[in-house]
């Protein structure tokens, strides 16, 4: 993907509605383009989070340590993003996420966009109003994966 086609994606798309074109055109610049094939783990809890995704292409499924198995919170699909562990130290992944069908997502660098939001506070204020609501919808998912967890554990007894 060219440069202007990945401005144009990132430009496009709801999760940057609003951000300044100048800073638009630098993240644009620093983006890759990966593909992923099904069952690829892009992020395992716990590792170093150095990454920010925009899904593109296909699904993900965001895991979570239930004890003898992961715990599937959410799926999400293209135009979603996800991988918010970066902005918080020690920068460790707070889930799993695993490509259940091959995937294509654009891929922004953490230590460049944590740089980025030093040194342009509107655009850290921006992401982080932006990443605030991810969190709040995978605390719900989460959530609802619990409840889901402990009526089945009382329907058993």
């Amino acid at each position: 993907m060219k440069q202007s086609e990945t401005l144009n994606t990132l430009s496009q798309h709801l999760f940057f509605k609003g951000i300044e074109p100048s800073q638009l055109e630098i993240l644009a610049s620093k983006a890759t383009i990966r593909s992923y094939p099904a069952g690829r783990y892009l992020a395992h809890e716990g590792e170093k989070a150095e990454s920010f995704f925009l899904l593109l292409e296909g699904k993900v499924q965001i895991l979570i340590d239930g004890g003898k198995s992961k715990q599937s919170i959410q799926t999400i699909g293209p135009g979603e993003v996800f991988g918010w562990s970066w902005i918080f130290p020690p920068y460790r992944w707070n889930f799993d996420a695993r490509a259940t069908e091959p995937v294509k997502v654009l891929v922004l660098s953490g230590k460049m966009l944590r740089q980025r939001c030093e040194e342009n506070s509107s655009l850290g204020y921006q992401l982080m109003k932006r990443f605030a609501g991810i969190m709040v919808a995978r605390l719900r998912a989460t959530r609802l994966q619990v409840l889901d967890v402990y009526g089945q554990q009382k329907e058993k007894c």
